[in-house]
């Protein structure tokens, strides 16, 4: 038995010699090592050899699984270590590559048109007034010469909250109050701001309205302010927006807190005047409503209208980013679909 013991050894030692990857060697251990290995199973069977012959047979068994073990440790780490070799050369990184760029967010186009005109009325002279989402009804009508039930509060769809009194702000209007009250100096100073915000409308969503928008409101006041600078300052503006080309047509409107009212137009460039849906087959877009500041809403912030006059005007960024962008439904700025938004 000894004899045969040590070939198994010899056998053992040639045979991990060979090995190069771990299963192989977890086969080897197993097939020798293990309960039911060779090596494991001649040490169980000493019990068999005549007693002179046990104490020999068992000192070699066991210093033959030490010297096996700590070949299998040895090679266990001599394959680990070629595997990892393996894995650097085969997935090595090449430095001089250059690097991925990582994606980044953009700016929403609502943002864009919006950054836009303030640049554009910055460059009027206008500066940037903020007035709060939440109103109260008489900011938001009353103060703005509609009082309770006049027939043209209709013409806003309003949220009202569960605060008697308190809405959401149908349009920007109401901080015309705000802006003559803080600016305007009990009534001594002129104003030129813009206040843009969002405002909320319980209305039906369709290609061209939507519950919820930006309105970019305008107010000037001063001595001697007349209809003809207001239109002069809307065309000005629609010429840095469109081009110096974009052809501009005024509309008399009427709107309770200006007198005389009128509507301004842009030239639809989505259909080049043809007519679409979009501009309803008119071939114009409508981008903005103004007028002259009532005379009752100049008293209202502060401002003695027999001296102080001025023109307020309202426009709907979205509707203007249609006209530029050429966009056919203004549902897109609100689904959060990125590709969309990934075009701007």
């Amino acid at each position: 038995m000894l004899e045969q013991l040590e070939q198994l050894y010899q056998q053992a030692l040639a045979e991990i010699e060979q090995i190069t990857d771990a299963e192989s060697l977890r086969a080897w251990e197993i097939g020798y090592l293990g309960k039911k290995g060779s090596i494991t199973q001649m040490l169980r069977s000493t019990g068999q050899l005549p007693p002179e012959q046990r104490a020999s047979f068992g000192k070699r068994a066991n210093q033959i699984k030490l010297d096996l073990t700590a070949a299998y440790e040895a090679r266990e780490k001599l394959v680990r270590e070629q595997a990892l070799a393996r894995d650097l050369e085969e997935g090595q990184v090449d430095v001089t590559l250059p690097g991925r760029a990582r994606p980044t967010g953009g700016l929403h186009p609502s943002t864009q048109i919006l950054r836009q005109l303030y640049a554009i009325w910055a460059e009027m002279g206008f500066q940037v007034y903020r007035s709060r989402d939440v109103e109260d009804d008489d900011t938001n009508f009353t103060l703005l010469n509609i009082p309770p039930h006049h027939p043209a509060r209709d013409m806003w769809d309003t949220f009202y909250t569960t605060t008697p009194g308190v809405i959401l702000r149908t349009h920007t209007s109401p901080g015309q109050i705000h802006a003559m009250r803080d600016l305007g100096g009990n009534g001594t100073q002129p104003i030129r701001v813009i206040l843009p915000g969002m405002c909320y409308r319980y209305e039906q969503v369709t290609a061209r309205s939507e519950m919820q928008f930006h309105q970019l409101e305008g107010l000037a006041i001063g001595r001697s302010i007349r209809m003809s600078d207001l239109k002069g300052t809307i065309t000005a503006f629609a010429h840095r927006m469109y081009g110096a080309h974009a052809a501009v047509r005024f509309r008399a409107s009427y709107f309770p807190f200006t007198e005389p009212s009128m509507e301004v137009d842009v030239e639809c460039f989505l259909c080049g005047g043809k007519g679409c849906r979009v501009c309803k087959y008119a071939g114009w877009l409508e981008i903005a409503g103004a007028g002259m500041v009532h005379p009752e809403v100049l008293r209202n912030g502060g401002y003695d209208p027999t001296v102080w006059s001025g023109f307020a005007f309202g426009m709907g960024p979205e509707r203007m980013a249609m006209l530029k962008y050429r966009i056919s439904d203004i549902r897109y700025f609100w689904q959060n679909d990125l590709r969309f938004l990934e075009q701007f």
